[in-house]
């Protein structure tokens, strides 16, 4: 969802969403990172403001950003959004290893969004939507740096359930979910498998493992064979609530509620959905 400082493209989705019975009146879309210039020639190609030297690649601030859609009320006081977190402040970062020295002061660790949003449901509950899309870890070189980074964005989640926060205690709620693209799949294609599997198995998670109707978990249709379909996309709830649905609509052909040629031409990735209860 491209980000505009009046939220007119993410209201047009919500009024298109309206139109077909879907009510989503609360809104968040707080300024990502994707596009913001860093002011550092990051891709070393001796020119700056490029696509690629932006904190998370993007032409214009604000694309491929995220937002988040709600039926119930979106508690804005008392969203922490750790976008701002600097590379080289997660503890045991990797950043001095694959960045020219000028980007380390500098450098975001997401290339998108870090955010904990709480949400009031009806009976007065906080859940608590851990929302995030982090860096492919592709376009890069030798040195890896971006699967470097995709992988301690994805510590970074890690050590927020473990505690850590850069202005204060970690996650403290009991009903949450980890919801984003991670950009890993657990078992093909590139990227830090082993960081991917301890943060999907962290004891305070769970994954439902959402499947389409033909059965598999990918949640990203690429060409074949490289890098193929993946899974992507990702919904961790908390481990002590119950999961009582899931699943990841990938139509097969024309006859459905949604035909596939309207969701391909939407996004190579497809919605993935988990119902709870608690």
């Amino acid at each position: 969802m491209d980000y505009d400082a009046d939220g007119h493209a993410l209201s047009a989705l919500a009024d298109r969403l309206a139109d077909v019975g879907l009510d989503y009146p609360y809104r968040l879309a707080p300024r990502p990172n994707s596009g913001v210039p860093t002011g550092v020639d990051l891709d070393g190609n001796g020119r700056l403001g490029e696509a690629r030297d932006a904190h998370g690649f993007g032409w214009f601030n604000g694309q491929d950003g995220i937002a988040l859609l709600s039926r119930w009320p979106i508690d804005e006081g008392g969203l922490r959004d750790f976008s701002d977190l600097l590379w080289t402040d997660l503890p045991g970062n990797s950043a001095a290893s694959v960045l020219p020295e000028d980007a380390l002061p500098i450098l975001r660790l997401t290339s998108t969004a870090f955010w904990d949003v709480p949400i009031t449901l009806p009976d007065g509950t906080r859940f608590h939507v851990l929302a995030t899309h982090v860096t492919p870890p592709v376009f890069d070189g030798p040195e890896d740096r971006n699967g470097h980074r995709n992988a301690d964005e994805m510590r970074f989640w890690q050590a927020y359930l473990d505690g850590w926060s850069p202005d204060g205690p970690g996650l403290q709620a009991a009903h949450f979910a980890l919801l984003g693209r991670l950009n890993v799949d657990p078992v093909r294609g590139e990227g830090h498998h082993d960081v991917l599997t301890a943060l999907i198995s962290h004891p305070r998670l769970q994954d439902p493992a959402p499947t389409s109707p033909g059965g598999g978990t990918a949640t990203a249709d690429w060409a074949e064979p490289s890098p193929g379909n993946l899974r992507v996309d990702y919904i961790l709830p908390a481990a002590a609530l119950t999961v009582v649905g899931q699943g990841v609509i990938w139509p097969e052909g024309e006859d459905g509620v949604i035909p596939l040629s309207v969701v391909e031409a939407a996004s190579e990735n497809r919605l993935v959905w988990v119902d709870l209860a608690f």
